[in-house]
């Protein structure tokens, strides 16, 4: 009896094997009602745009989404929990791997070129298989791209912009394909966010679908999948929104 009650207890402490997997984001998953971000990695943003190795714009944040659910597929990910995510606080952030595979989905994304390293989270876990997506330009590398952080603070002025497609000089030119006002709604993300001086004490203010000033915002800077990711980046909702 006492050896069944002990293992129970460590099936129950440990990492948890999901049977039910959506792929919210580049580097988040919903595994049976609990959203993780993966730890020290930094995919695009769901509405991040990019540049290809052809200098055209391309939505990058859909792609890597859609990249890594096609890895997973329908094979079993076990995450192992690490705490609750400091920034968002409705994620958990996990180190997961899919079941009888030795590379984490973490390490996966990085190394296929589709994350970056995420520090200080990371500390240096990931360099290697970066500078080898680098060098090697895959995934994100073989065009240019806006590090996730500097989107997230929409630094359009001062961007740090990687990548082999980059072109020295013409920093500002790329900045403004990258960081655009029109950019298009992501599958599965209609929530419209927009920077205002107004929005006191906020970055900026979002606009759900039932809100009365949705319509009327045309040319959105930010798109957000839940209301939640909306508030932890420091948005605001809108006032007309009841």
């Amino acid at each position: 009896m006492r050896a069944l009650i002990a293992a129970l207890l460590l099936a129950i402490a440990g990492p948890s094997l999901a049977a039910e997997i959506v792929v919210t984001n580049g580097d988040t998953l919903q595994l049976d009602g609990t959203i993780y971000r993966l730890e020290g990695v930094d995919a695009p943003e769901i509405d991040q745009m990019c540049l290809d190795q052809t200098d055209d714009v391309w939505p990058c944040g859909v792609a890597v989404r859609d990249r890594l659910s096609a890895h997973i597929g329908s094979r079993a990910v076990r995450c192992e929990d690490k705490g609750p995510d400091p920034i968002y606080k409705h994620r958990r952030i996990a180190v997961c791997s899919i079941e009888n595979e030795a590379t984490t989905l973490n390490e996966w994304l990085v190394r296929e070129g589709w994350a970056i390293e995420f520090e200080p989270s990371a500390k240096g876990r990931y360099s290697a298989e970066e500078a080898d997506a680098r060098e090697n330009s895959r995934g994100l590398w073989k065009g240019c791209f806006a590090e996730p952080r500097e989107l997230r603070g929409w630094n359009r002025n001062g961007a740090r912009l990687v990548g082999g497609g980059c072109h020295v000089g013409h920093e500002n030119r790329t900045r403004d394909k990258l960081f655009r006002v029109d950019t298009p709604m992501p599958p599965g993300c209609p929530i419209k966010a927009k920077l205002a001086l107004r929005a006191v004490g906020y970055e900026g203010i979002y606009h759900l679908p039932r809100c009365g000033s949705y319509q009327r915002l045309k040319r959105a800077q930010r798109w957000f999948c839940f209301e939640q990711d909306a508030l932890a980046e420091g948005f605001r909702k809108a006032l007309t929104c009841r």
